[in-house]
């Protein structure tokens, strides 16, 4: 072989070796490419100007065989190892240009699909925004139609709209409650009210009507436009995390609660007004605001403190040039809430939130007397036009002392006596009708004009309605002096049985025996639960007649708390404990004195008492 084929070969063999390694380069990228030679320990020969080198390193580096270590030593055969690694590298580049083009058609397709979907989202809006800009279909204006001819073919307004009172002096029963709430709300400075009382005697009414009176007077905040935005708190739904509020007002973010229209697709939040922003310049009324839960009674006292809602966004943005003028308004001013809080509740004002309590002023509304239902009975069968027979209005107080619920009976004899073809409400007509509705008499007349040992009527309230409690005592001669035994039933209550023991403590000092010598029984007949100590002086009462077989006048009963020393204690609820002995039959009522009171009203003796001698005194028959 001549000098110069074997220097042809040599350059093509070190032409050939350089294009391999330009075409690693390109496989790989120069930085990757030292990578991988340092991760094969060859970066020392990739440097050498030996063909042998070179060519294991190229055979590494595109074979991928570590431990290669050696290369033909004919030059034909190297150029032959050199054709292999240019055909494997050529196979290796083609696959990564293939790789690529795939890659780049996926990426194509994702930004197609991508571009795609944000249309549709565009587009969906935009049919939502002309869903809700759209005019009357046919279809709709039909719709419209048939809702008209409903609304005109509806039935006669109901007998109990017919019968509620249409101005405050039709509410029997009420006068000091509606005069002050008149009082309290006919001044340049109306007070937050709270109305405690019974069920069914007028308080909402009396609310509403008291609003539309005191609208027509001088010197008085409300105007023409004062709504009465009524709402019951047993029934008010709402989340703490003010994602729905309806009685302050919340925020519709754009994204999980759907703000409408325009604003859903600026991202913009809308802010929802709640009654107390419907109640500006009038009256919120809160039916059972005992019941209203705590957390939202807190921050009701903070709309009444600033009279005004305040929203918050996290969605909001005051530099958004698309946000309207009426929500930038809503988010930096807040909503007017400006009006005079008026609740309900038949729970006692120590039952109630303190901080809401020193806020508003209570006024109370009575329970009903018999006479009272007769009176609502005569007014609305007037109302009714029909006549009533003698006594029927007598027959529902017996069965209610609810002013609605006699309503709703006397209707239902109503509705019986038009069935039978008639135009007189009778006697038998209520009868049937509190059959059909399987209700029992209420005011049983427990008092009577006999006496009897060891049987003292007292007196019991229980959500702003009196009753009678009738407590019973018996006494034997213990089998073995001095081991006697007291028993009372545990079912009337944890301080009924503390007033048993107070009692027995008082006997001794009152009668001079030793409640030791006797086994004595004590019961609260038909298991009443008794919550105070107020049945104490009734039960010592008991006691001592069953003690000293003395009688005890029945037409009297009894109220109060028993101290050690014979003193008695003032008690609560004593107003409502007072209706509950009239109701009864009874004459004579005996309070604590520090509950002495003055009401025209009461049309029992009251006799206010500080001492358990002065009871026995007058109470005892012998």
């Amino acid at each position: 072989m001549t000098d110069k084929k074997v220097k042809n070969q040599k350059e093509q063999l070190e032409n050939k070796i350089t294009a391999l390694f330009d075409l690693l380069s390109e496989l790989y990228g120069i930085d990757k490419l030292l990578l991988k030679a340092g991760k094969l320990d060859i970066l020392d020969i990739l440097e050498s100007e030996l063909i042998d080198d070179k060519l294991i390193a190229l055979q590494k580096l595109i074979f991928d065989l570590p431990i290669v270590d050696d290369v033909p030593k004919e030059v034909e055969a190297k150029i032959s190892l050199l054709d292999d690694l240019e055909e494997t590298l050529t196979d290796k580049l083609a696959k990564k240009s293939i790789k690529e083009e795939i890659e780049n058609k996926i990426n194509e397709k994702l930004e197609l699909k991508h571009q795609e979907y944000i249309k549709e989202i565009k587009e969906e809006i935009v049919r939502q925004e002309d869903k809700d800009n759209t005019v009357d279909t046919p279809q709709m204006l039909k719709k419209y139609i048939e809702l008209e001819c409903l609304e005109e073919n509806g039935l006669n307004i109901s007998a109990n709209n017919l019968l509620r009172p249409k101005s405050l002096e039709e509410i029997i029963g009420q006068e000091r409650g509606t005069k002050a709430l008149l009082t309290k709300l006919a001044s340049p400075y109306p007070q937050h009210i709270i109305i405690h009382g019974p069920p069914g005697v007028g308080k909402t009414t009396a609310a509403r009507l008291a609003l539309e009176m005191v609208k027509g007077m001088d010197n008085t905040p409300f105007g023409e436009k004062g709504q009465f935005i009524e709402v019951d708190a047993t029934t008010l739904r709402w989340d703490p995390r003010e994602v729905t509020n309806p009685l302050l007002g919340s925020v519709h973010d754009p994204i999980y609660q759907g703000a409408k229209g325009k604003l859903a697709q600026d991202g913009i939040p809308e802010p929802k007004l709640g009654l107390v922003t419907k109640a500006h310049g009038g009256i919120l009324f809160i039916d059972e605001i005992g019941e209203l839960d705590p957390i939202l009674q807190n921050k009701l006292l903070k709309v009444l403190e600033d009279k005004r809602v305040h929203f918050d966004s996290s969605y909001y943005d005051p530099d958004n040039e698309n946000v309207p003028q009426y929500i930038k308004k809503l988010f930096k001013d807040g909503a007017p809430a400006d009006f005079i809080l008026v609740g309900a509740t038949t729970r006692s004002p120590q039952e109630l939130n303190p901080a809401l309590r020193s806020r508003c002023t209570s006024i109370f509304f009575e329970p009903l007397t018999k006479e009272e239902i007769a009176g609502i009975v005569e007014q609305a069968s007037s109302k009714l036009s029909i006549k009533v027979e003698e006594g029927v209005g007598e027959l529902i107080s017996s069965y209610t002392i609810q002013g609605r619920e006699a309503i709703n009976i006397l209707i239902d004899a109503y509705n019986l006596a038009l069935y039978n073809k008639g135009n007189i409400i009778r006697i038998k007509h209520v009868l049937e009708a509190v059959k059909l509705s399987r209700l029992v008499p209420i005011n049983k007349k427990e008092a009577n004009n006999e006496s009897q040992v060891g049987r003292v009527l007292g007196l019991g309230v229980s959500g702003f309605l009196g009753s009678i409690l009738e407590v019973e005592a018996i006494s034997f001669s213990a089998s073995e002096k001095g081991k006697g035994s007291l028993n009372f039933n545990k079912t009337a209550g944890s301080m009924a049985q503390d007033s048993v023991v107070t009692a027995a403590s008082v006997i001794r000092k009152v009668t001079g025996k030793n409640i030791k010598d006797y086994d004595i029984h004590v019961n609260i007949v038909g298991g009443a639960k008794v919550d105070g100590p107020s049945a104490g002086v009734a039960i010592l009462v008991a006691i001592i007649s069953a003690l000293e077989e003395i009688e005890v006048r029945q037409d009297i009963a009894i109220t109060g708390e028993i101290s050690l020393h014979g003193k008695i204690k003032p008690v609560g609820g004593v107003i409502e404990k007072i209706y509950g002995a009239q109701q009864a039959g009874v004459k004579e009522v005996f309070i604590p004195a520090d509950n002495k009171l003055d009401f025209d009203d009461i049309k029992i003796d009251v006799i206010p008492v500080k001492s358990i001698e002065e009871v026995l005194e007058m109470v005892l028959a012998g």
